[in-house]
């Protein structure tokens, strides 16, 4: 039975940040997730977590300039010191103290007429590195294709090559985060995608949303309750992360949990 993890950076945005803890598990969440820890301390989220019977499974390393439109540094020239630094200084320390298995590395947007071979040799040292540093703390990084409507110019988005990639590094603790919303918005046939690559046990996390309009996966053109069955048949039993923007209301729109409410505490 699916294991779902609330996206605390999408989902009850009705409610204060730190407030969001208490009505996930309120609501039968058992796991959260978020883009990024670093406004708080990690005291104060690890204090969250713990009160509230929640684990911490996934969130972003630093992305530069997120407010100035930057999304991500792993695959950019030139920006390698800023892109070690945010990871060892910030996201190491925060994954540690939150109990966190896995921290996501985005791959940065590709400028208009940037040499994409560059940009790929960057990303492969880079992510070599930080996978080299995590295994010493025991964690996963992960880097996950996201499509070019959301954010127009992302390096990396399809999964054949986010596997070329892991392949390419080699290590054991970096794999794909499989984003099933993106995922079907660049090259759908999701479940031959799922079927490909899950058994190469280079998939290490998913996240969900309705297609087009990123809300309630019970909303759109996925047929979700068919892929969580098949993820099962699988045998994936990490966590699925709830990436989507409520359509009114958080706890209004959760009828597509309920069938799965029971089962989260396994």
């Amino acid at each position: 039975m699916p294991r779902f993890a609330a996206n605390l950076s999408m989902m009850y945005t009705e409610l204060d940040f730190l407030d969001r803890f208490a009505a996930a598990a309120k609501d039968g969440f058992r796991a959260v997730e978020f883009l990024f820890p670093y406004a708080f301390a990690p005291a104060e989220l690890a204090d969250r977590l713990q009160s509230n019977g929640l684990q911490q499974v996934l969130f972003n390393a630093p992305p530069g300039n997120w407010d100035g439109g930057e999304r991500g540094l792993a695959s950019l020239p030139g920006r390698e010191d800023e892109f070690r630094r945010g990871f060892a200084e910030q996201a190491l320390p925060y994954a540690q103290q939150l109990n966190c298995p896995r921290i996501h590395l985005m791959a940065g947007l590709l400028p208009g007429g940037a040499d994409r071979a560059a940009h790929q040799q960057t990303y492969l040292r880079n992510l070599e590195w930080a996978a080299g540093e995590a295994a010493l703390a025991g964690l996963e990084v992960l880097i996950e294709p996201i499509n070019t409507r959301d954010i127009p110019g992302f390096f990396l988005n399809r999964q054949d090559h986010a596997h070329q990639i892991v392949t390419a590094v080699g290590a054991p603790n970096l794999k794909v985060q499989m984003d099933l919303y993106h995922c079907q918005i660049v090259e759908g046939d999701l479940a031959m995608k799922i079927r490909q690559h899950l058994p190469t046990g280079r998939v290490g996390h998913f996240q969900i949303a309705g297609v087009p309009d990123r809300h309630e996966p019970d909303h759109g053109e996925i047929n979700h309750p068919y892929l969580f069955s098949l993820l099962d048949e699988l045998g994936y039993d990490g966590w699925i992360g709830c990436e989507y923007r409520p359509r009114a209301g958080t706890t209004a729109g959760l009828g597509w949990f309920e069938p799965y409410r029971a089962a989260q505490a396994n």
